[in-house]
């Protein structure tokens, strides 16, 4: 799976599992999604958690690879949703 995959992968995870806020906000007039931040704040922390496991390698199609320098770059598709 590459690291854009995993990336969507957990986000739709996490935004299937999050409530639905009634909250709105606005940033520079843009309307603020606080439902996708906090699912990119949970993938993203089960990234931090994963890159912290005591596995060392990450299956992908190119070969292997060290986890950490595969969950650095799923943190980096996660931050681009």
């Amino acid at each position: 799976m590459t690291p854009k995959e995993k990336a969507e992968e957990l986000l739709s995870i996490f935004a299937k599992i999050i409530p639905a806020s009634s909250y709105e906000a606005y940033e520079g007039g843009v309307k603020i999604n606080f439902d996708l931040e906090n699912a990119k704040q949970c993938a993203l922390i089960a990234v931090d958690f994963a890159m912290n496991s005591k596995y060392s390698f990450q299956p992908i199609s190119k070969g292997l690879v060290s986890a950490k320098s595969y969950y650095e770059e799923v943190k980096q598709e996660i931050e681009k949703l």
